[in-house]
């Protein structure tokens, strides 16, 4: 670990820099009409003559976003993978808790000692009745000029967090998704995958469900490619935005949250836990061995595919070769051997306190791990929140102090399994639930065009009103509210019922008011060596200006609900929702 960073706090203790509860004092008996008259004209004079309404420092926080300081971050955060658990990531989280730090916000880095998963050894050979057998690579490689090209062999070889160690030998059975209803269907077909090795390709579930799902099937392995008809639609990397041949989207098979070993409590010096075993025994493990592989050798597995021609909706794009279900004759070689080990990891929390309400908290969050470089995910979010925390501290200078205490969070092992929010939300459940007034998350801050939300009911309008204060970054003339108008989304506000990121302990563990949002959705380079500035610089956000929208909005939403009054939920929606 580096060494602590000036104004920084390394320290282990529990409860982070949140402020205390005003102490009580002892009564006193007033007349109460001469202390509401003085209150009143008090605070008359106040609004009137000395502190600026709270939408003065809204219009100034919107005016003073930087691409440059936005693109800066996102270059120093991304020089090299940094994955959880790693030197790199350490380094990471010493330049957000720097940057916090230098603006006079009091920061400390809180660790807890988590279950996480690295790959030990891995192989994959294809054979076949008068073929060669096929030894795959399983290396994602890298494109003549990379500049990354020398720092990419610090990435993670390919693979699939938690997946149970072993070898197979077995004939392959190709099922599509990797869906329930796709394993149905092949036993509605007559074609049994107890004992193969199930090959599906990414794109409509989470991949621990696919593994989960061939498992219970009785698959004996698992093998997840990405289809070139989904993520190489067009030019690849770096010609264009779709995944090269050789792209690999590794991630996590785990379904649970937070640490494997403490389940449903805080990973805390000393607590009670579980054995490794036990916890890689637990039904959200994978429980069977699996790899991902990229649509290269995808296509390769699934032309040596014979049996029945699959249906349309399990075919690849134009100009693929037909998909089979199999079972074989091609037959699949996999071993796995994972590390799963004990690492610490390390959350960034930094403390704006309020004036009028210190105690109540609005919390903004994004993740700072990633599989590999993450220019999109996470560290787009973490570019937007240091560029918002330099807007923030210019807000204090001129004056500004939120009512409400605002925390600023950096969190960790996030990609395993929500894994540092969901610790502290554990640790700390009993105050941030009396004292959390929201919790706004920002994980991939910009992966493209458009914008996209996700809410508890009580914010939507909260979203809508601030989104037509928040320039298009695409149209000078349009707000951010135009651009999200356009949409097809449907619904237009998501609801937060999933667990894909950090907003997942806040909502379903404490019930807190929450809202995720993005600019841009899914990309084609998704957890793979190619999430890097080059394809951000090139793809994502030429200008910048996407991360400079993406700040505007956090921030806007989150002064409105630190320096208002009364808070603005509407609890219209709620019931509408409800019914």
């Amino acid at each position: 670990m580096p060494p602590p960073q000036d104004g920084v706090d390394d320290s282990a203790a529990r409860v982070p820099l949140l402020p205390p509860p005003a102490p009580r004092r002892a009564a006193v008996r007033l007349h109460p009409l001469p202390l509401l008259i003085a209150a009143t004209l008090a605070a008359s004079y106040r609004l009137l003559f000395l502190a600026p309404a709270p939408s003065y420092y809204q219009s100034l926080l919107l005016s003073l976003g930087s691409n440059d300081t936005a693109a800066a971050h996102l270059h120093a955060l991304t020089i090299r993978p940094h994955l959880a658990g790693t030197g790199a990531n350490a380094l990471a989280a010493a330049h957000v808790a720097a940057t916090l730090s230098s603006h006079s916000f009091r920061t400390r880095l809180t660790s807890y000692s988590v279950l996480l998963s690295y790959p030990a050894y891995r192989s994959l050979s294809l054979s076949a009745p008068d073929r060669d057998t096929v030894l795959f690579a399983l290396k994602q490689e890298t494109y003549a000029g990379d500049p990354y090209e020398a720092v990419s062999a610090e990435a993670v070889p390919t693979f699939l967090a938690y997946a149970a160690s072993g070898s197979v030998s077995a004939e392959a059975v190709y099922a599509n998704y990797g869906r329930a209803e796709d394993f149905a269907y092949l036993a509605a077909r007559g074609i049994d995958v107890t004992g193969k090795v199930a090959v599906a390709r990414y794109g409509e579930v989470f991949r621990g469900d696919i593994v989960r799902n061939a498992r219970d099937a009785g698959a004996a392995a698992a093998v997840i490619y990405s289809d070139a008809k989904d993520y190489a639609a067009g030019k690849t990397f770096p010609d264009g935005p779709w995944m090269p041949p050789t792209g690999v989207q590794v991630g996590s098979t785990f379904k649970g949250v937070g640490d494997p070993t403490t389940p449903m409590w805080a990973s805390s010096e000393g607590c009670e836990r579980l054995t490794i075993a036990e916890a890689m025994s637990s039904d959200d493990m994978p429980g069977i061995p699996a790899l991902p592989v990229s649509w290269k050798d995808g296509e390769t597995i699934l032309q040596l595919i014979g049996g029945d021609v699959a249906p349309e909706n399990w075919q690849g794009g134009d100009g693929a070769a037909a998909y089979r279900f199999g079972p074989g004759p091609a037959v699949l070689n996999l071993t796995y051997t994972g590390n799963e080990t004990m690492v610490t990891i390390q959350n960034v929390i930094s403390v704006i306190e309020g004036g009028e309400e210190p105690e109540r908290y609005v919390i903004l969050g994004n993740h700072r791990d990633a599989w590999t470089f993450g220019a999109v995910d996470p560290n787009s979010g973490t570019a937007s929140l240091l560029e918002l925390a330099q807007r923030l501290s210019e807000l204090q200078k001129k004056g500004w102090r939120p009512r409400r205490t605002i925390i600023l969070c950096n969190w960790d092992a996030e990609e395993y399994g929500l894994t540092g929010s969901t610790e502290w939300v554990e640790e700390n459940r009993a105050m941030l639930t009396s004292r959390t007034v929201a919790y706004l998350n920002v994980d991939s801050a910009v992966a493209g065009h458009g914008f996209y939300a996700s809410a508890t009911p009580q914010l939507d309008e909260l979203l809508k009103e601030a989104s037509k204060q928040v320039q298009n970054p695409d149209n000078g003339t349009q707000s951010l509210y135009d651009l999200w108008m356009s949409s097809n989304s449907s619904p237009l506000i998501g609801r937060l019922g999933g667990g894909s990121s950090d907003y997942s302990a806040f909502v379903q563990h404490i019930g807190i008011p929450s809202v995720d949002m993005a600019i841009g959705s899914d990309y084609p380079v998704y957890h793979s060596l190619y999430d890097d500035f080059i394809w951000m610089e090139k793809f994502g956000d030429p200008l910048f200006q996407r991360h400079v929208a993406a700040a505007s909005m956090w921030g806007l939403v989150a002064l409105r609900l630190s320096d208002e009054e009364i808070l603005p939920f509407n609890y219209s929606n709620y019931a509408t929702e409800l019914e």
